[in-house]
């Protein structure tokens, strides 16, 4: 997916076949382990569901604006960082309210 649009709550992606979805951040963080700036989103139109799927992609922001590509996560030990930050980020906020 690509990013196409994005200000400080929402971005859009672009899938492969042309189709966009609006998502909200859930949040950002940086890993010093990996070098790497990870987003945490989920889709703007699950805002009242019960179950959200939540999408984690990491991005180099290269030139400091927020803005870069994203990147899917491959590395199972990467994905196990970043769902212990999802866990942790939970657990401290309790529910997320979407």
């Amino acid at each position: 997916m690509s990013e196409e649009a994005q200000n400080d709550d929402f971005i859009t992606l672009v899938d492969d076949q042309g189709n966009e979805e609006l998502y909200k951040v859930l949040f950002t963080f940086d890993s010093e382990d990996f070098g790497k700036s990870y987003i945490l989103l989920y889709p703007a139109s699950a805002e009242n569901d019960d179950q959200v799927d939540i999408q984690a992609y990491a991005y180099h922001d290269e030139d400091g604006k927020g803005e870069g590509e994203l990147e899917p996560i491959e590395d199972d030990a990467e994905w196990d960082m970043v769902e212990e930050v999802l866990n942790t980020f939970l657990d401290d906020d309790g529910n997320f309210d979407a």
